[in-house]
């Protein structure tokens, strides 16, 4: 372990972390947080994947804006996710910013932060590294490996590169591959970034100044797509922000234009830009069924004894469930036990971060058969 403001360890120092870039990365160190005690077995071990703008910080409170962890509702001693019965690993991505290596770590050949020298990234080599976190950890096999959105990806990931390592895996609210939607979303959110005079190619660091308007831009932009049109509805309509009558400038008028704003400036006190830029990256190249001759069932052979659960919800537009269906159809089609739901929901795509007791009994549900299954199977 390393002395450090976040729990971390130093991997990949013997032998370097090859890229699916080509490039090759030593050491690595991981950022990671966990939650309950690992059995004597190493039977209990549950890893929760997390989302773009997320952090390892899943049930305790976050250090830059103090603010709970983000699946904590559901996460921690007697909760869905009983802390008390399982181990809780969550770690902080490769290219991220809350102590992973990302292109704000020093560069050992320069002395100086990556920036832009850091190399692309894609979500399978995210899942390598937490397959190297969770072997430093002790654990041999999980019991689940489960994640949405980005956190979906890495479970997708999981099951095609390490199904070995897994009893069984939930992906909410995901995709096995970017569509043209998507990746141009992220490309708007990039060319904000990068718009910004700041961001000074990626070499800003030293200065006293970011690239925060450009992030906030991009941050504002990617938040609506989180969003559904119901629910921005529900929330603001067109209601007026602290006044009477529209100013006819270009103030804040209207509710959900100061939201945007709140969204967007307070999101750049946790993030780093040039992460944002290379997680966004990793995502758009994600192409699991693209590796297979577009036959996304064949990345999943291995795997017909991990039991499967996959969560969509109708209000999800970023991805929808159509994507999520292609997933099943693509584990039924490879022999993988899988059940599946749509959960109806005005919330959008961020409803698996929010309270949907739809949601939460099927995780439940999902979480306490495969324990079961998974003890059966430890059994002589």
């Amino acid at each position: 372990m390393q002395a450090s403001p976040f729990n971390s360890i130093r991997l990949f120092e013997s032998e370097p972390l090859c890229l699916d870039g080509g490039a090759e990365l030593s050491p690595v160190d991981v950022a990671y947080e966990t939650y309950g005690t690992l059995a004597a077995d190493g039977s209990n071990a549950v890893l929760i994947c997390h989302a773009l703008t997320g952090d390892q910080y899943v049930a305790s409170p976050h250090p830059t804006t103090g603010k709970p962890g983000w699946w904590s509702r559901i996460v921690g001693p007697g909760k869905l996710i009983d802390t008390n019965k399982y181990f809780v690993i969550c770690s902080n991505v490769l290219g991220s910013c809350l102590g992973t290596t990302g292109p704000a770590t020093i560069e050992p050949e320069t002395g100086e932060p990556w920036g832009t020298r850091f190399p692309v990234i894609t979500i399978r080599d995210m899942v390598r590294v937490q397959n190297a976190l969770i072997g430093a950890l002790g654990v041999k096999k999980l019991l689940m490996v489960l994640g949405g959105s980005m956190g979906g990806m890495q479970v997708l990931e999981w099951l095609a590169t390490y199904p070995e390592k897994l009893h069984s895996a939930c992906v909410l609210a995901s995709a096995a591959k970017h569509t043209a939607q998507n990746i141009a979303f992220h490309e708007v959110g990039r060319q904000a970034v990068m718009a910004d005079p700041n961001w000074q190619h990626g070499r800003y660091y030293s200065d006293e100044t970011a690239p925060s308007k450009g992030l906030a831009v991009a941050r504002m932009t990617a938040h609506i797509t989180y969003l559904s049109e119901d629910a921005l509805t529900q929330k603001f309509g067109r209601n007026l922000q602290e006044r009477d009558a529209v100013t006819f400038g270009f103030d804040a008028d209207f509710q959900v234009e100061s939201y945007l704003r709140h969204q967007g400036s307070t999101f750049v006190d946790r993030f780093d830009a040039n992460s944002y830029l290379y997680i966004t990256r990793a995502m758009d190249y994600l192409d699991i069924p693209g590796r297979h001759e577009g036959r996304l069932a064949d990345a999943f052979l291995d795997a017909r004894h991990v039991r499967c659960c996959v969560i969509s919800f109708t209000s999800d537009w970023l991805y929808p469930t159509i994507e999520n269906k292609r997933v099943v159809h693509a584990l039924n089609a490879a022999g993988v036990p899988v059940s599946f739901a749509e959960i109806e929901t005005r919330f959008g795509h961020d409803s698996f971060l929010l309270d949907v007791p739809e949601m939460d009994r099927m995780l439940e549900g999902f979480l306490a058969t495969a324990a079961e299954t998974y003890e059966a199977e430890q059994s002589p």
